[in-house]
């Protein structure tokens, strides 16, 4: 019998470890992970695409055990003291890594290399048991559309049971303007690009070769630069979309620090 495809899900992950520090900037944000964790068949492993590491090839966290890298600065002292103990998968990283070289994809492992908050924070809300093993995947410097997208294709296939697959980014990310108070037109905006986002990943009119092309130009969509003046945070969703190759199956619209937020699921 074949095995099924992965799940994958495309989640924006907030401000640093704020959304475990029941900030209620996040509170959507939490609720939404938890009811989609709650929905969806619990994953015998995760392999996540974080925003928060980026490598000259497409790299992936191959130790047993890897330890939590706190990747962030200037919170409250809980901030630093929170675990997520899950297992790594060497396995599974190594059956991607081989799919991502058999297309012509240069990758690599890193035994030594932890999990950022990319990864533990929305899956300690998600999945507080730390129970599922996971991989993290890097993202590749130089943050070229087309090249994560083909990243996705390489892994489609991969044969792994009850495997889920997180894109954790953000779906607007301009840091200043998270702390600059909003007007009119900076939520008109923000407004626009998640409503051309939100076709982009939903509309079935829209054939596969035309949602490829509309993510490849993403910086051509209404107020791009503005909601991703650089596009680490956005592109994990490339990787997400290149594995479904197919219009989303739900999205959620939400609002995260006080700015218009989105998630896909496939």
């Amino acid at each position: 019998m074949d095995t099924p495809k992965p799940r994958v899900l495309f989640l924006s992950h907030g401000g640093g470890p704020l959304p475990l520090l029941a900030d209620p900037a996040h509170l959507e944000m939490v609720l939404h992970l938890r009811a989609i964790a709650e929905r969806i068949p619990k994953p015998s492993v995760i392999l996540v695409i974080s925003a928060h590491w980026e490598q000259e090839v497409a790299t992936l966290t191959s130790g047993a055990h890897p330890e939590i890298i706190y990747d962030y600065y200037g919170f409250p002292a809980a901030s630093y003291e929170i675990q997520y103990p899950c297992t790594g998968e060497p396995e599974l990283a190594g059956q991607v890594r081989r799919l991502l070289t058999d297309s012509g994809i240069e990758a690599g492992l890193d035994a030594q290399r932890g999990f950022d908050h990319g990864l533990f924070v929305p899956l300690k809300i998600m999945y507080p048991e730390a129970d599922i093993p996971c991989v993290q995947l890097s993202l590749v410097k130089g943050l070229d559309p087309a090249a994560h997208i083909n990243m996705g294709r390489a892994i489609a296939g991969i044969a792994h049971e009850g495997l889920l697959v997180v894109g954790s980014g953000f779906s607007f990310h301009n840091m200043k303007a998270f702390f600059t108070p909003g007007t009119d037109e900076t939520r008109a905006m923000n407004a626009a690009f998640d409503a051309w986002l939100l076709e982009t990943m939903s509309a079935a009119d829209i054939d596969e070769a035309g949602r490829a092309r509309r993510l490849e130009d993403w910086a051509l969509a209404p107020f791009a630069r503005y909601c991703h003046p650089r596009e680490e945070h956005l592109l994990p969703l490339h990787v997400c979309y290149g594995i479904a190759q197919t219009a989303c199956r739900e999205s959620f619209g939400l609002e995260i620090l006080h700015k218009k937020a989105s998630m896909y699921l496939w």
